[in-house]
């Protein structure tokens, strides 16, 4: 038997951008993405904490250093510069090496600073 179970999550990201004419995706900063083990055009769920909007999409690698988080094309809609937001991949693994799973977390503090985990 195989099963999800949470891979990786950036927890209370704030929006940074939005830009509603892009071919569609999330922007995210490099930075973020190897603290918290996402990949380039990884697959991931978005959840927007301020309004409740739930959505699928997949990163793309912004500039480092920019701290960038913006939604692009039709998920530009789901959010506002400044709204935090959770990020999550799944993985599909076995009943027993989902056990020993253990998820790369990155929190944010309450201004939308990234801590040291």
């Amino acid at each position: 038997m195989k099963i999800w179970v949470l891979k990786s999550k950036i927890h209370r990201a704030r929006i940074t951008g939005r830009n509603l004419n892009y071919e569609g995706s999330l922007t995210l900063d490099p930075d973020y993405m190897d603290k918290s083990g996402l990949l380039p055009y990884e697959k991931v769920e978005v959840y927007n904490i301020s309004n409740g909007a739930r959505f699928s999409t997949y990163i793309i690698p912004g500039e480092r250093g920019k701290r960038e988080v913006v939604l692009n094309g039709a998920a530009a809609r789901l959010g506002e510069v400044g709204d935090p937001v959770i990020i999550a991949s799944y993985a599909l693994v076995d009943l027993e090496e989902a056990k020993t799973i253990k998820p790369r977390i990155l929190k944010f503090d309450d201004s939308g600073n990234p801590g040291d985990n």
